[in-house]
């Protein structure tokens, strides 16, 4: 699941980087959309294998809750995509940009901090994993920042109301990704 999201979002820096060329920004929007499908149907497959399996290698409540929690990542992903185009968003800017680039490695470090589950009573993983949920949450800071700076700016600036409440909306997507990564 955590490769999936990972997938998703690094399609997802490459609508935004490619924003101007509609066929770019379509084919890399429909590449959100199968890696958010694959995403859900590893989040079935889990659920499935939980109601069959007694003993898991972890408590079953955290299995559930750690999926649907990385389920929240990917769906935010494909709905901030659907958002761009529903709402026609033509000027990408540097600051959406920037939260993009912090969601984007926020979801490669779920991908690294899931990667190490299956060892994890090693303590040099169990280390490993808490110096990325650290990180996780420095990019969360990170992102946080962004936004607070982007939307200052914004209403600093934009002068176009609809334009403002169409940024707006896209910087608090983006800035909700990292925080779920950080759930």
């Amino acid at each position: 699941h955590a490769s999936r999201i990972s997938e998703g979002a690094h399609s997802f820096l490459a609508m935004i980087q490619n924003n101007g060329d509609p066929a770019l920004r379509e084919k890399y929007a429909a590449e959100v959309d199968v890696a958010e499908r694959a995403a859900d149907k590893v989040t079935a497959d889990v659920q499935r294998l939980l109601h069959r399996t007694f003993i898991t290698p972890i408590d079953g409540e955290q299995i559930r809750g750690l999926i649907n929690a990385m389920d929240d990542v990917i769906d935010l992903l494909q709905d901030t995509t659907e958002v761009l185009s529903l709402y026609n968003v033509q000027r990408i800017g540097d600051d959406v940009l920037r939260l993009c680039e912090i969601s984007v490695r926020c979801c490669e470090r779920v991908q690294h901090v899931t990667s190490l589950l299956a060892t994890l009573k090693r303590p040099e993983v169990a280390e490993a994993a808490l110096k990325t949920c650290v990180e996780i949450d420095r990019l969360e800071s990170d992102a946080d920042r962004v936004m607070r700076a982007a939307r200052s700016r914004l209403f600093r600036d934009e002068s176009d109301t609809r334009e403002l409440i169409k940024l707006k909306a896209i910087y608090e997507h983006l800035e909700t990704i990292s925080d779920r990564c950080q759930d």
